[in-house]
């Protein structure tokens, strides 16, 4: 049986907070061949996911709150926000599906936010992401800037 426990969320939480990327994921699934892909990623503030899609093949990915508050968000073509849904389990706000070919980020507003993801399989890092190239790549100068932008955008939506 898989659990997930406090036991393994305060750890990732833990694991998350001192990592240079200010994330960390625990995988379910025993090997990338897996048909159906199960994590759970912790996240701060900090971190920077830069859109991206899954497409040829295209997967499904979900994402179910656990602790804490994210942002998802979905973008057009030329990197225009789309659509975006907040995560919060405080709110009743508890998952959000991205369908195929969707451009996507996720941005943690709160320390300590972990969600759990469910994606189609196998995972295949040669094709398994396609990043935005109107996005700074992670590592790049700017992510903060181009984070906190998005951030600015969608607290005017609300």
């Amino acid at each position: 049986m898989i659990v997930i426990d406090k036991n393994l969320t305060d750890k990732l939480t833990r694991e998350a907070a001192v990592h240079p990327r200010k994330r960390k994921n625990h995988n379910f699934h025993r090997e990338f061949s897996d048909p159906m892909n199960r994590m759970l990623h912790a996240m701060e503030p900090e971190t920077y996911v830069q859109p991206h899609k899954h497409e040829n093949p295209d997967k499904r990915e979900a994402f179910i709150i656990l602790k804490g508050k994210v942002a998802v968000i979905e973008f057009d073509d030329a990197g225009n926000i789309r659509e975006h849904f907040i995560l919060d389990p405080v709110t009743g706000n508890y998952g959000a599906e991205i369908r195929p070919r969707t451009w996507h980020c996720l941005i943690a507003l709160e320390k300590g936010s972990i969600v759990y993801e469910v994606k189609d399989g196998p995972y295949d890092p040669s094709d398994d992401k396609f990043f935005a190239s109107w996005a700074p790549a992670e590592g790049e100068a700017g992510t903060e800037n181009y984070r906190n932008s998005i951030l600015k955008q969608i607290k005017k939506q609300q």
